[in-house]
């Protein structure tokens, strides 16, 4: 079976080999230090790794490591960076770790000490919207908090980010998915403008003064203090992203298997962000307005990030038109990969789970991880609905040798189907 055939499968949940994505979006991606330390190790080209995503450094997945790694899913990334600065014009750049790289032409830094900030569009003359402190390895938002004033409260300064997709956006989106299309293999999309509170995005890092609330912790108060407010920003960023939707389903048509609608987080490592009564009130009618028309009128399947202690979550998920999960945080209270598989894998995609990145991969032995990885094939594949992925991103300093036999144990679980 081709790559798409091995997806198409699995999210049909049919019986068959398990498809792997690694690269193919923003939170299912491996750092750009660890995307050279494959490349060294499989014996491939060596040249500078592309920078596919600039906040949390990752690296571009090219076909030769595809391969290496048994990779069937390729991604459709969004235009412009989370920075708001065109992905184009690549140019070299060190990192404080000293890893020559490519980023794109606008991706403007300085240094201060030990640490980097980088700027909003490209713009220097603006205040740095990105830090990466010494020693560290990606970036975080800086907050740019206006005072606020709370009778001047104004949903349409939350936003200013969204807006109806330029000519030039639906021109990138159908060459992108035609050229992803002609691998062969799965495409994952992620077109933006979906994402409904994603703690990534309340900042605005791609604005150069964003208004309205953009303090993370401010954000989260205002979901139980102001839930008019964010009600009605909800209601017209869904406005906004259907009718996008549209506009680009008009252009690529049904070459996306899977779109990325949403990050937002519902789970702590032991704990809930919120109760499932105002998921219901709060969010799920909004992504249920996405998911309704997505099933209507294309043949896409949605796909939704939430890291944490979901489980309860699930059948809500399930309702709000959901058809895949990830990053499946087995590691988080509730989360038993049993239950998860036997409660909601009829219903569910699970997407990730294969191996824990906050302990077995990134700090056990070689031997440790391939039993890992074997047990969460045995548990999730059976009956389909499962693409191979670690949990959330592969980060930096992760032992090559445990990388290369994570994949190792998938093809080898693959070759025994």
């Amino acid at each position: 079976m081709t790559g798409k055939e091995k997806l198409q499968n699995a999210l049909n949940h049919g019986d068959t080999v398990v498809p792997v994505d690694f690269g193919a979006s923003a939170v299912t991606g491996i750092h750009c230090s660890i995307v050279e330390g494959l490349r060294e190790y499989y014996g491939l080209e060596k040249r500078p790794v592309r920078v596919c995503e600039p906040y949390q450094m990752l690296g571009l997945i090219e076909e030769d490591l595809m391969e290496c790694l048994g990779v069937n899913v390729v991604g459709v990334f969004p235009m412009n960076a989370m920075f708001g600065f065109p992905m184009e014009n690549w140019k070299e750049w060190k990192t404080p770790w000293g890893q020559d790289v490519l980023v794109p032409g606008e991706f403007n830094t300085i240094l201060k000490g030990e640490d980097i900030y980088i700027y909003p569009q490209g713009d220097m003359t603006a205040e740095p919207s990105g830090h990466m402190p010494g020693g560290g390895y990606f970036f975080d938002s800086i907050i740019r908090q206006q005072e606020l004033v709370e009778e001047n409260l104004d949903p349409e300064d939350n936003l200013e980010e969204y807006g109806l997709v330029s000519d030039s956006e639906l021109e990138y989106y159908r060459d992108s998915c035609e050229a992803a299309a002609k691998t062969g293999n799965g495409v994952l999309a992620s077109f933006g403008g979906t994402g409904l509170g994603d703690i990534a995005l309340v900042p605005a890092p791609g604005l150069k003064v964003p208004k309205g609330i953009r303090d993370v912790t401010e954000w989260y108060i205002s979901t139980g203090l102001r839930q008019d407010y964010i009600h009605e920003v909800f209601n017209c960023q869904v406005d906004i992203a259907l009718k996008n939707l549209e506009r680009i389903f008009h252009v690529v048509g049904n070459i996306p298997d899977v779109v990325f609608i949403c990050g937002t987080d519902f789970g702590t490592q032991t704990s809930q962000f919120c109760s499932t009564e105002t998921f219901e009130s709060l969010y799920a009618p909004y992504y249920r307005r996405i998911n309704d028309w997505i099933h209507k009128n294309t043949t896409w399947k949605t796909f939704k990030h939430s890291c944490g202690a979901v489980e309860g979550f699930m059948s809500h998920f399930i309702r709000a038109g959901f058809d895949i999960i990830n990053p499946v945080q087995c590691s988080a209270s509730g989360m038993d990969p049993r239950v998860l598989k036997d409660k909601y894998g009829k219903e569910l995609v699970f997407w990730g789970g294969g191996v824990d990145t906050q302990k077995t991969l990134p700090f056990d032995s070689v031997h440790a991880v391939k039993k890992e990885v074997r047990e969460r094939l045995e548990i999730f594949s059976p009956r389909g609905g499962f693409v191979f992925n670690a949990i959330h991103n592969i980060q930096a300093k992760t032992p090559i040798d445990n990388i290369a036999a994570m994949a190792e144990a998938v093809s080898e679980f693959n070759s025994g189907q």
